[in-house]
This record gives structure tokens, C-alpha cells and sequence, in this order.
């Protein structure tokens, strides 16, 4: 699709003024779209004479849609166990796929990782392909690709889910370029559009200020990233029973282009937001760096991972790895304590699936109080140190 005027135009300058973009400008009476269009469709809307329209291209789809079935969940594993974001989405999945009439399928890449496979049937799937290989021990590109991609073109999956982790959104692209289909990023929302019986991925666009719904009519697999914590874990059903596939691995040692050398672990238990269970944050209201150091105490007393907000994250009071928000990591703790955060739009976007949120600030018409299950109004700096002296106290009891 294109965005094009055609003659019947007057010349008005409404659709230059109603571009969001900048994109149209006037040239000898006649408006003119230049190349910084995003073919958002703001100026057919706002054209009173009808003379800017999309200019259909003609489609030439050659892919057999009806031989794609099944949703599947790309399973990320580490330490010896899957982590939270693929058990996450085999819950989410199983939804989609009983509202699509189709099985679900997790999938584990690695070595010495079929022991996993009850942990997937547990949380949803009804089947689990399985490709194990010394290769394929840590995650590289080159050899997670050309697994998944080869698992693809054999067993030819309808949708498939990955969590919109460092690994997953290195691998999600690269097998959605591989097969020839989209890639929704960094989803907040899953459906079933009504009207096609696509899958509908939501996603956060224009800098978060609007939420996007996207489809992928014409090709398969539909493929989407999903933030972490964005949905609940299921409750783990170990008496269900599946179908383990184990896929005999086809990567070569020499195929793949990188070498781990060494892992260092920057991030420590207080920023692994996405798996904490207690989340202390801090934001602007905290009014100077030196005073972080309150919530990293109470974040020690709790034995809680330390998030930020945004406002935090820019002033350089925190690494980005900690911020939490629309822009930052989606997290859903049992425990979230905001301290000194206001509440604004993009923050509480990533942290409101929190079970419990208890919100300190001077100010009692914040939006945090909003959504907050507990607040305190008054200055953070005051409070958090009383607060971390009574936890020690009942800790120590």
C-alpha cells in the first residue's frame, strides 16, 4: 500500500496541517507527499474533497496457508530449567490454541534439556519437540536459527510465540526473515481477531502513545515477541501427559560463527526484575542519586531485585538493565513498592499485573495511589528508612 494524491485535489493545506509527520507539503496549489511518509493514513482523513487515497499494489502470495497449524512456544532454558517467560506464554498459548481449535507445542534448543520436557506438558502444551546437541549447549544465533527454522519447514506451525528476551529477540527476526513471514515485537496483548480468526498481537507504538493491534493475513507462521510478566505463569498440572518429539539436530560445529569465550554476569538477583518475586523501585521523587541507596537497603532487607523508573533511568541514578515501564522491562511480582514514583501512563504499564502494589508518595493525588493496593503519603525519604527498620525487626523476630 501506498499513500497518493490525485488530481481532484484543491489545494486546501488541510491534510498538510493534519500530518502528524510533517510528510505534505504545498507545491503550486497541490499537495505533495514526500518521503518521509509513514503511510499512516492521517491526511486521507482529513482530505475534504476525497483526493488522497491508498494506492493498492497487487499481491502475489504463493504460500499455502492451509498446510500451518498449531501454536507453538519457543521455551528458553538456563541453569536447568525454563525460564518464566516460556512458561508464561505456554499459558497464554494455550488459549489461543483452544480458541483456534489447534494443539499447542513447546520447544527446547539446547543440551541436556529434554528433562524439561515434563515442566512444558505441565504448563499447557500437548506436545514438546525436543533438539538436543553439544552445539547447542548455550544460545548462539547461528545454530538456534537453523534449528527452528529447519523445525518449521518440517512440522509447519500456525503461530509461534517467543518471549521478547536478549535471546528471543536476537532469534525471533532472523527465523521470521529465514521462513519468509512478519514478526509482531515486543507485545503487551494476545487475541483471536473475530473477523479473520488471526491471531491479534498488541503492541505499544508511536513512543507508547497508542497501542497497535497487527495481523499477519498473508503468511505464516504468525510470529510475535512477547514481554515478560506480561501474563501470569500457570499453576503446573503434572498428571498431564503429552507427545515428546525429539528432532535429531542437522547444525555443524563449523557452521556456527561465534565462540563463547567467557560468561560475566552483570546483572545480579537485584536487577533480575523479570523473575523476581518483590520489586523495590524508585523513582524521581527520591530527589537525588544519593538517596537510591534507601531502596537498595529495603530491597536487601527483602531479599527483592531494585527497579526504576524511567525519570530515574534518564537522570543516570540507575542502569537501564533496572527500569521498569512501557519502554523499560514488564515485570508482575507478588510485591511492588513504588517509592517516589508518580505513576505516570508508561510506568504503570509495566508493573500493574503486580499482585500486590504498596506506593509511597508526598503526593496524594499521584496516579500510583490509583493503582496501588497500599499507600503512604509522605516523603519517601522519611519513610523508607522506618520501613526497613521494622522489616529487620520482624525478620530478626
Amino acid at each position: 500500500m501506498s499513500v497518493k494524491v490525485i488530481d481532484e485535489c484543491i489545494g486546501c493545506g488541510a491534510c498538510e496541517a493534519g500530518c502528524p509527520f510533517g510528510a505534505i507539503v504545498m507545491q503550486d496549489g497541490k499537495a505533495n507527499i514526500t518521503e518521509t511518509c509513514t503511510q499512516c493514513g492521517a491526511c486521507i482523513d482529513s482530505c475534504p474533497v476525497g483526493a488522497i487515497i491508498r494506492d493498492a499494489e497487487a499481491k502475489v502470495v504463493t504460500m499455502d496457508k492451509n498446510q500451518y497449524k498449531n501454536v507453538w512456544v519457543y521455551v528458553e532454558a538456563g541453569d536447568g530449567k525454563p525460564r518464566n517467560v516460556g512458561l508464561e506464554l505456554l499459558g497464554e498459548g494455550r488459549n489461543l490454541a483452544d480458541a483456534m481449535g489447534q494443539s499447542l507445542a513447546g520447544v527446547l534448543i539446547g543440551d541436556h534439556v529434554g528433562d524439561l520436557a515434563k515442566e512444558v506438558l505441565a504448563a499447557g502444551a500437548d506436545q514438546v519437540y525436543v533438539v538436543e546437541a553439544p552445539e547447542l549447549a548455550q544460545y548462539n544465533t547461528d545454530g538456534y536459527t537453523a534449528v527452528l527454522t529447519d523445525l518449521i519447514g518440517t512440522y509447519k506451525p500456525s503461530v509461534i510465540l517467543l518471549g521478547a528476551t536478549n535471546d528471543g529477540r536476537d532469534l525471533g527476526p532472523r527465523v521470521a526473515c529465514r521462513v519468509g513471514t512478519g514478526l509482531t515485537a515486543d507485545c503487551t496483548g494476545l487475541g483471536i481477531d473475530t473477523a479473520t480468526g488471526l491471531v491479534a498481537w498488541t503492541r505499544p507504538a508511536f513512543g507508547g502513545n497508542i497501542m497497535a493491534t497487527i495481523l499477519c493475513p498473508e503468511h505464516r507462521p504468525q510470529m510475535g515477541t512477547v514481554r515478560p510478566s506480561v501474563f501470569k505463569r500457570p499453576v503446573p498440572d503434572y498428571r498431564r501427559v503429552g507427545d515428546i518429539i525429539r528432532v535429531a539436530s542437522k547444525v555443524q560445529a563449523a557452521s556456527i560463527r561465534t565462540k563463547i569465550i567467557d560468561i560475566v554476569r552483570v546483572c545480579t538477583t537485584a536487577c533480575n526484575l523479570e523473575e523476581a518475586e518483590i520489586i523495590v523501585a524508585g523513582g524521581r521523587g527520591l530527589g537525588k542519586m544519593e538517596n537510591f541507596c534507601l531502596v537498595e537497603d529495603l530491597a536487601n532487607v527483602l531479599g527483592a531485585a531494585v527497579g526504576a523508573s524511567r525519570a530515574a533511568v534518564d537522570a543516570g541514578w540507575k542502569p537501564a538493565l533496572h527500569q521498569v515501564g512501557q519502554t523499560g522491562k514488564t515485570v508482575g511480582p507478588k510485591i511492588y513498592f513504588a517509592c517516589g514514583i508518580s505513576g505516570a501512563i508508561q510506568h504503570l504499564a509495566g508493573m500493574s499485573s503486580s499482585d500486590i502494589i504498596i506506593a509511597i508518595n508526598k503526593d496524594p493525588d499521584a496516579p500510583i495511589f490509583t493503582m496501588a493496593d497500599f499507600g503512604i503519603v509522605g516523603d519517601v525519604v522519611e519513610v523508607l528508612p522506618i520501613l526497613t527498620k521494622e522489616f529487620k525487626k520482624i525478620k530478626s523476630s
